[in-house]
């Protein structure tokens, strides 16, 4: 498909206050403050004569049809295809994240480097339309640090009935979400060995978990639909308990019905080994116990737990292997053997 060249254009920045010889950023719950002519955290967001500017939008790194399912939402129009787009920009130096290509010292050490073509929001939503997309999907790296460009993006897709979705660490603060959630549909929030603080201070640079919670909480007011992704890492995040706390404070704090995927740490930069299938399998059934409706495991080779069985009567509902999709039995979102009404978005 042609898609005429466009102008780069330099978007000043969101979420935002001048202060004593600076700028005090609010899109990322670090609240950088910025001097000026330097950048952020992220380092994609910079202080031009104290006017801020987000210094990524429209430089996508990545835009792929995929299932959806491939971003970890199971039970948001299952089977659907969405349009993954990517722009530069992390608020976590992480060695956690492995699934895209974007290598982690050009992410971390320069990531307006990464090689780009430029798009504008409309363009991405008449590609979304093109490729008969149902959705949307913010992904790859770290969304709320590009996010001129996706609530741009959202809001277009909004008026031409594209659905958006968003894979983000949560590391944000309340008004971002109160203006994306106006146009946002539904998100996934990676988190690390189950909230454990130690592991997010001594390797993501990050000392407090409160704001991913707090964002949690956001996104459930805002009525977002919700799955979460809780990657088991071994020696440094497997803390059983630590786990069953996670899933009791999703079950009180959001519903029994929101998703919890487990993920097998599969190596990455660190040496460690990959969790074990019977760590996953542990850790999941104490989710359960802990009320939750809909637990999965990710796992090589993949395991039976990927796919949804209906909580009423355990009935097979939807068989899936490698997050994609083999048979779905979903009759109205509704368990075709007993009518149980199960937690999807199909309509």
């Amino acid at each position: 498909m042609y898609m005429a060249k466009v102008k780069e254009e330099l978007e000043e920045a969101q979420f935002w206050k001048r202060e004593r010889n600076g700028i005090r950023d609010f899109v990322s719950a670090r609240l950088d403050f910025i001097p000026k002519g330097k950048t952020d955290f992220s380092l994609t967001r910079e202080n031009r004569d104290n006017k801020l500017f987000a210094l990524n939008f429209g430089r996508v790194v990545a835009l792929n049809v995929e299932k959806i399912e491939k971003s970890h939402l199971f039970h948001f129009y299952p089977n659907s295809n969405s349009l993954i787009v990517g722009l530069p920009g992390c608020n976590f130096k992480s060695p956690f994240c492995s699934e895209f290509e974007l290598s982690h010292k050009i992410l971390h050490e320069n990531p307006l480097s990464a090689k780009y073509r430029y798009y504008t929001p409309e363009q991405v939503v008449a590609i979304a339309e093109k490729k008969n997309c149902k959705s949307i999907t913010f992904n790859y790296t770290e969304p709320m640090v590009w996010f001129e460009f996706a609530f741009k993006t959202a809001r277009y897709a909004h008026r031409s009935n594209v659905r958006t979705a968003m894979v983000t660490n949560g590391y944000t603060t309340e008004e971002p979400i109160k203006k994306l959630g106006k146009f946002l549909d539904a998100v996934v929030v990676k988190i690390f060995g189950s909230g454990n603080a130690e592991l997010y201070e001594n390797y993501m640079s990050v000392k407090d978990v409160k704001p991913i919670y707090d964002t949690l909480r956001q996104l459930h007011k805002q009525k977002i639909f919700i799955e979460i992704t809780n990657l088991i890492i071994p020696q440094i995040g497997d803390n059983l308990e630590e786990c069953r706390t996670l899933a009791d404070w999703i079950s009180h704090e959001l519903g029994a019905e929101i998703p919890l995927h487990l993920l097998q740490f599969q190596g990455g930069g660190l040496d460690i080994p990959p969790t074990p299938v019977s760590t996953l399998e542990r850790f999941a059934e104490e989710s359960r116990k802990e009320g939750l409706r809909y637990v999965y495991i990710h796992s090589t080779p993949p395991h039976q737990d990927e796919s949804t069985f209906c909580h009423n009567c355990r009935e097979l509902v939807v068989e899936r292997k490698n997050s994609i999709v083999k048979q779905s039995r979903l009759v109205d979102n509704k368990c075709p053997k007993c009518g149980f009404t199960l937690n999807f978005v199909s309509r």
